[in-house]
């Protein structure tokens, strides 16, 4: 991962943002609302956990038919997805709540579902927020050797048919959190002095992770062997098909904002200064899609309104319908592209397509 300092430009004549921002704090003073989380979050908050942990509760008390119990490790993997889309993105912005320990709670919902608050807050908030599609340095980009998510990727072979085999890697993002990703990147995040406000103590930091997985393998795995007659080898499968279920939504809806033809994956000048300000760049790197589809909208906490997330991190999802007209018809009126797709169908179409054009050797991309 390149580690050379950006800096966006600071010239913005038609003063985009700042008109933009005084539109949308207008709106939550003059409709007298927070900016935070409201009684629709918490609800969504409840029927999220009970989606997650209503079936697990229920693998570990009765005796239950196998085409059931698949059937309950399915819908854990519907609420993992579900929980992380809505509770614990939003506290981990800084969004759920106006009271900081409330969002530390929240955010702290990451840790049953196999990640890491401190390793999700440096890839997220800082890397990927900052520096939206810009190759060696937003990590959402990067799939190693076996997915080229960008033309300044190194190509492989292999990569021209990556619009087939990429789908059957999604289901493996959540899986990998647990195993593997956590433990490389705090060790890669704690070299650089990265974080997300005060940088952690090292022991601290590494002790967390060790015992919040140790507590995750307990939870998952070994009560589930202790307590129900299930062999350890069906554990292990119902686990893996929750989280491959949890990882394959995931990363399709993450994907569907920025591993997009329409997205905009520019990179620095030498000097490594960026040709727009942040929040143009924003706006360019972005897309949204489904935002008139209500289950897309709910279910999905707002990550379908990546526009209005990108350029407002700490307003919570729950607002993001309402301040989308706001924002787009600021943009519109300052000539700024507002990228969306209509429905997620056609999004998931548009997505696999780029992965296609991705894949094809660079001299025949030219």
């Amino acid at each position: 991962m390149a580690q050379q300092t950006l800096s966006f430009s600071r010239v913005d004549s038609a003063k985009f943002f700042r008109t933009l921002n005084k539109r949308v704090n207008s709106y939550f003073k003059e409709n007298n609302i927070k900016r935070t989380g409201n009684w629709q979050l918490w609800l969504k908050t409840i029927v999220m956990f009970a989606i997650f942990l209503t079936p697990y509760f229920l693998l570990i008390t009765l005796d239950i038919p196998t085409w059931a119990q698949l059937l309950l490790t399915v819908v854990m993997g519907i609420g993992m997805a579900g929980v992380g889309m809505n509770v614990m993105h939003d506290g981990n912005h800084g969004a759920f709540s106006n009271k900081e320990w409330v969002n530390r709670l929240m955010g702290s919902s990451i840790y049953i579902l196999a990640g890491n608050v401190y390793n999700w807050q440096v890839q997220h908030n800082v890397l990927h927020h900052t520096y939206t599609n810009i190759h060696g340095h937003d990590e959402d980009l990067e799939a190693g050797r076996i997915l080229r998510f960008s033309k300044h990727a190194e190509w492989h072979k292999h990569h021209r048919f990556q619009h087939y085999y990429s789908i059957f890697l999604y289901g493996l993002l959540t899986i990998n959190w647990a195993i593997t990703t956590d433990f490389q990147q705090m060790k890669r995040y704690m070299k650089r002095k990265l974080s997300y406000g005060k940088l952690p103590n090292p022991i601290v930091n590494w002790s967390k992770l060790v015992i919040s997985k140790l507590v995750y393998v307990a939870m998952w795995i070994v009560l589930p062997i202790l307590l129900t007659d299930l062999a350890w080898y069906e554990v292990l499968i119902g686990f893996f098909i929750m989280h491959y279920v949890a990882g394959l939504i995931l990363s399709v809806v993450f994907q569907l904002a920025h591993v997009m033809d329409e997205a905009e994956m520019p990179m620095p000048e030498k000097d490594g200064t960026m040709k727009n300000t942040w929040a143009i760049h924003q706006l360019k790197t972005t897309v949204n899609f489904g935002a008139k589809n209500w289950l897309v909208n709910w279910y999905t906490g707002g990550l379908n309104h990546q526009v209005e997330h990108h350029i407002f991190p700490n307003i919570s999802h729950i607002h993001y319908g309402k301040i989308a007209k706001i924002v787009k018809d600021t943009a519109k009126e300052f000539n700024l592209p507002y990228k969306e797709y209509e429905t997620t169908r056609k999004a998931i179409a548009a997505h696999f397509r780029f992965l296609k054009e991705m894949g094809m050797q660079p001299a025949m991309q030219a």
